[in-house]
């Protein structure tokens, strides 16, 4: 048993250690070189039917394509996934959520017949446990069956404010590609109103510029959803297995007193 949950810990450290740096790779590709330059051609000045190539960096296209809205905007989202990936896996790990140094002692205290000291000992504990073994301590007095219901509120309001935190994720994973169709649709209407604007045909130049916009933004949004929405069937995952990792622990721990008033 205890070879299978330092197995899934090293898993899980593993896909975020991968995830994350993926993350990280995907929201830099889209402002620095997937190639090492773009060419911006230059259109011909009168009869001299000389081409002029002025070559600039990509993450200099990518931001002039954008503008500052869409950068802020992206870059604040791309640094709060960040955050909010590491915060959910320092939180979602079996060691922090159903900690040894609570299970053991616990343990202890119901063997010695010491009832009081293990519900102080749960009672002041914060992890998810502590608060599934407090509220069923706090309610062995009115029977085992009301123990038991405690527990099982408890252990709903705590996985309730985990799935609130990996929900943030998700929220990531929908703002993003939405504010990609928003760049579509406002580099779309620049270029169709340079079209508008103008009595002749517009040149090609005058219209890159609303259609870089355009995809771009869409290109970064999508950069950021795929792997929001990743990690947030991740992290659902994980936590399922804990919340029932989490109530066959304080199951068994309370079993003893299954029989208690009974005769």
């Amino acid at each position: 048993m205890a070879l299978g949950v330092r197995s899934r810990e090293w898993w899980k450290t593993v896909l975020t250690l991968l995830l994350i740096p993926s993350l990280l790779m995907g929201s830099v590709a889209t402002f620095v070189s997937l190639a090492p330059s773009v060419a911006v051609a230059q259109e011909e000045d009168g009869a001299g039917e000389e081409k002029e190539e002025n070559s600039e960096s990509f993450l200099v296209f990518f931001v002039k394509a954008l503008g500052l809205r869409y950068c802020i905007v992206f870059l604040g989202l791309s640094f709060s996934l960040v955050a909010l990936l590491v915060m959910c896996f320092l939180a979602l790990r079996r060691t922090i959520l159903m900690p040894a140094t609570l299970i053991e002692p616990f343990e202890a205290h119901l063997e010695a017949k010491e009832f009081q000291e293990a519900y102080e000992l749960s009672k002041n504990d914060d992890s998810y446990l502590g608060h599934v073994l407090a509220a069923g301590m706090s309610k062995l007095s009115s029977g085992y069956g009301q123990s038991v219901e405690a527990m099982q509120e408890a252990e709903s309001d705590q996985a309730m404010k985990l799935e609130h935190k990996i929900s943030y994720v998700a929220l990531i994973g929908g703002l993003a590609p939405m504010f990609g169709l928003l760049g579509t649709v406002d580099g779309m209407v620049a270029s169709f109103m340079v079209i508008a604007r103008s009595t002749t045909a517009p040149k090609p130049n005058q219209l890159a510029e609303g259609i870089s916009t355009a995809l771009i933004t869409t290109l970064v949004g999508l950069w950021l959803a795929i792997p929001a929405i990743a990690a947030f069937a991740v992290f659902k995952n994980w936590l399922q297995r804990l919340n029932a990792d989490v109530d066959v622990e304080s199951q068994r721990l309370m079993s003893r007193f299954a029989n208690m008033g009974k005769k």
